[in-house]
């Protein structure tokens, strides 16, 4: 996992949800929000981290902070995977990529010696502002959700002496 330093603002993107509705991030101006880039829904790995998210989502409310999640699949596949593991938080659908190109995210990807585009597992912590407080990319899922609680914790710290 590599972690990074950022201040740089977020991209914005519109995409469509899980509600039902087309949201953008700035409809979360004002707000922390934690995105997660992930490959695909309901598959081993993509299913324990938004497992991982939905357990520690009161957490993260407490804090002030919207969890949201993006992948490729539509919004059928979506609902399904927010119906199977009672996620409490919305899905979006990048089906064309363009939000993922957008992070960075969308990158050249091997397993056993294929190699083919898709989604680099990525989070990011982005401040009321819109910008990019921590990034983590190509992350192992064990321990990361408490790594972004902890770096939350640590944004808030920051920001409540300052």
């Amino acid at each position: 996992m590599t972690q990074k330093q950022a201040r740089r603002k977020a991209p914005d993107f519109a995409l469509h949800a899980s509600s039902g509705e087309r949201v953008s991030l700035k409809d979360y101006r004002g707000k922390k929000v934690v995105i997660y880039f992930y490959p695909q829904d309901d598959t081993p790995t993509c299913t324990q981290e938004s497992c991982d998210f939905r357990d520690y989502n009161g957490k993260f409310a407490e804090l002030g902070v919207e969890v949201l999640g993006i992948s490729p699949d539509d919004l059928k596949s979506h609902d399904k995977f927010i119906a199977k593991y009672e996620l409490p938080f919305l899905l979006l659908s990048d089906p064309d990529h363009k939000v993922a190109e957008k992070y960075g995210v969308w990158a050249l990807k091997k397993l056993y010696g294929r190699e083919y585009m898709g989604i680099v597992r990525s989070t990011f912590l982005i401040d009321e502002k819109g910008r990019i407080v921590k990034e983590w990319s190509n992350i192992r899922v064990k321990n990361h959700v408490q790594s972004v609680l902890d770096a939350v914790k640590e944004m808030v710290t920051t920001s409540a002496k300052g």
